[in-house]
């Protein structure tokens, strides 16, 4: 199959978080479609790497094992790359809440050993991935979340000569992802009953798939600076559980300690600095440095605007959750 032209011809790519769900799937996909001169895969788990060299046979890839931790095996990693997507993190709610420093060391202090080690080693393009719960946070993975997406931003003032530039793009629950609530409703599935923590509850849903184009979209249109916004659809937990085990019990379970009710993508304090397309948000930075990377074209949202799971205008049925999850 003839691999169209694209902005990652002749590039070398790495990603952190190599071998996590998001990883395989952009690895997946990149092979397939795009002539990268290499792909390199960095994470810490010596298994997931051993078992996708056993069943992902290319030339072009590469694997580095490595902790965000380590900024000197960053350095060592990122010498000759062109483009890094961090999407290495401790993404478990409960588990950063029952380990707070580990979650800083990975999520805050990995952040920042990303950001130095891309600007000494000349990376052009580095986009971290973030989640709904860095809007708003009240719980910790979302507030080490927030933080790195600060960090990501502002180290744009930071690559004086270097041609480094950051951004961050920022998505919600991944449907076919190990984090989300899809394989602990299919485990339950077994036993016949659900636990559903509110009946009300929502969340913005996207596809690994969707989730990998919308990243390589933003590499290649961002100036630097930037948070990009996919707009996609929302969904009740409730209906989530009844595209599932249509025939299963649910039982209400109550919230969970640092759990919303509904999610925030776009949240009002941020809409000052937002501009509106027909596929997303990009919110732009208000800093001096910024000025020469915005961007010319799109519509400015209101200032109080806000981008939420229950008041979006976009929605899953069962039927379409389960259609997607049949192209899984």
């Amino acid at each position: 199959m003839k691999k169209a032209k694209s902005f990652l011809d002749g590039k070398v790519v790495l990603v952190t978080g190599g071998t996590g769900s998001f990883g395989k799937k952009f690895i997946e996909l990149v092979l397939k479609k795009y002539d990268v001169k290499k792909l390199i895969v960095f994470s810490r788990d010596e298994l997931k790497q051993f078992e996708m060299q056993k069943t992902i046979h290319d030339p072009r890839l590469r694997f580095f094992i490595g902790d965000v931790r380590d900024v000197e095996r960053l350095h060592r990693a990122f010498h000759g790359v062109d483009i890094v997507v961090h999407a290495a993190a401790l993404k478990q709610v409960p588990s950063c809440e029952y380990n707070p420093i580990e979650a800083i060391k990975t999520n805050i202090i990995g952040a920042q050993n990303i950001i130095n080690a891309a600007i000494d080693q000349k990376v052009r393009k580095v986009i971290a991935l973030s989640t709904d719960k860095a809007a708003n946070p009240i719980n910790l993975y979302g507030a080490t979340k927030l933080c790195s997406d600060k960090l990501f931003i502002s180290g744009n003032a930071y690559t004086g000569d270097a041609p480094t530039r950051f951004a961050v793009v920022r998505y919600g629950n991944v449907i076919g992802s190990r984090g989300s609530v899809i394989p602990v409703f299919l485990e339950q599935r077994k036993k016949g009953v659900l636990t559903i923590t509110h009946k009300d509850m929502t969340r913005f849903w996207i596809t690994l798939e969707q989730g990998v184009y919308f990243v390589l979209k933003c590499l290649e249109i961002m100036h630097g600076g930037e948070l990009f916004i996919p707009k996609i659809p929302s969904m009740t937990v409730t209906e989530v559980a009844k595209a599932i085990a249509p025939r299963c019990k649910q039982k209400i379970v109550g919230i969970r300690p640092g759990e919303k009710l509904h999610e925030v993508l776009l949240p009002k304090g941020e809409s000052q600095n937002a501009i509106e397309f027909d596929d997303m948000f990009i919110v732009e930075s208000n800093l001096e440095w910024a000025e020469k990377c915005l961007h010319k074209s799109g519509k400015r949202v209101n200032l109080d605007y806000e981008y939420a799971s229950n008041t979006n205008t976009k929605w899953l049925s069962a039927k379409d959750l389960q259609r997607l999850l049949k192209k899984q």
